[in-house]
């Protein structure tokens, strides 16, 4: 009987009960958290994703990934053991943020243009933050320091490509996807990946008008499960944190703190960031103390993602085979890197 209450499903529905009886407990302070959490939505997320969402979807119709992936494939394959149309999210998610990656990485895969394998390594070194949130939101925003940039910049990305080199010994018995150009094709490089691209074009096949309106109507759809994620957790939160179960987290790091010499004030940053990045990256800007220390939290939070990102990628990755624990796994990697690579470069690019 205690095997069965203990079995995941049986301990997500307790939860899920425990969550219900905080609701009815605390209804105010959820209704406010809510609309926090949908105000971060609609303020901040909606402006910065939808864009990127739309533009994707129409440059996946246009073919542009087959393009790239034929000029990218002779990099990516010995590199990151995926093939050149990875390239396509590599950029995408580099520049866009979390989750655009994993949402590319579900359309390459419904396309058949990565297989599982391919997939998982993918996604799991192009979950990162886009540069305007890590400069202007972070650096400048929490920290007031724009000299920060650098350093959180190489730490966060560097660990992320990292990751994808360690990611190619993921399931490296198992055989990769042909490449894009065949043994027959003449011409060069540039000439095949344009043909590549011609070719993907017409068996698309929908006019510009119809794609515009397909790309909208998708991406429409991603921002509200987006959006539902964000007040849940943000509600989440909120019940956790008025039952006093933050409260004992925080004092339970606050001893590991003291026992490996960082500051304890930085406990709220790892508590928060562990669910949220925003919230986790201002409490690492204003907790004050040493910066080289808040600096490597931030990078912590910022590769860690929390788990309102953790659940965006689970739900896109969800209908496309690809498991969510080669995922998880390169979370805690990105982020324990990141943290040691801001303690390794502060002396050379560090704030002075």
């Amino acid at each position: 009987m205690l095997r069965a209450w203990l079995r995941p499903d049986a301990a997500i529905a307790w939860a899920t009960i425990g969550l219900c009886l905080l609701l009815i407990a605390f209804p105010a302070e959820a209704l406010h958290s809510s609309a926090r959490g949908l105000a971060v939505w609609w303020e901040v997320l909606f402006p910065a994703l939808f864009p990127f969402f739309v533009l994707s979807e129409v440059l996946l119709g246009f073919g542009i990934v087959h393009f790239l992936g034929t000029l990218l494939d002779p990099f990516m394959r010995p590199l990151f053991r995926i093939p050149g149309s990875g390239g396509f999210v590599v950029a995408m998610g580099y520049v866009s943020g979390y989750p655009v990656g994993a949402r590319l990485t579900a359309k390459l895969r419904e396309q058949e243009l990565v297989t599982r394998t391919e997939g998982e390594r993918l996604v799991a070194f192009t979950t990162t933050s886009d540069p305007i949130f890590l400069i202007g939101a972070v650096s400048i925003g929490f920290f007031h320091r724009v000299d920060l940039a650098p350093i959180l910049a190489v730490a966060h990305y560097g660990s992320g490509l990292l990751v994808g080199l360690l990611m190619r010994y993921h399931g490296r018995k198992e055989p990769m996807s042909e490449p894009t150009v065949q043994a027959e094709q003449r011409g060069s490089r540039l000439v095949q990946a344009l043909q590549a691209m011609h070719k993907a074009r017409l068996q698309d096949g929908r006019p510009f008008g119809r794609l515009l309106q397909d790309s909208v109507q998708s991406a429409l759809r991603l921002m509200i499960v987006v959006g539902g994620l964000v007040v849940f957790f943000s509600t989440t939160m909120e019940m956790l944190r008025q039952s006093g179960a933050i409260h004992a987290l925080t004092d339970l790091l606050q001893l590991l703190f003291g026992l490996i010499g960082l500051p304890k004030p930085l406990t709220d940053a790892v508590v928060f960031g562990l669910f949220e990045v925003t919230l986790g990256s201002r409490s690492a800007g204003t907790a004050g103390g040493v910066l080289m220390h808040q600096a490597a939290i931030a990078a912590w939070v910022l590769s860690w993602a929390g788990l309102s990102v953790h659940a965006q990628v689970a739900s896109i990755l969800s209908s496309t085979g690809l498991r969510y624990r080669p995922f998880v796994i390169a979370r805690l990697i990105h982020s324990l890197l990141a943290a040691l690579l801001v303690y390794a470069l502060w002396g050379m690019i560090g704030p002075r």
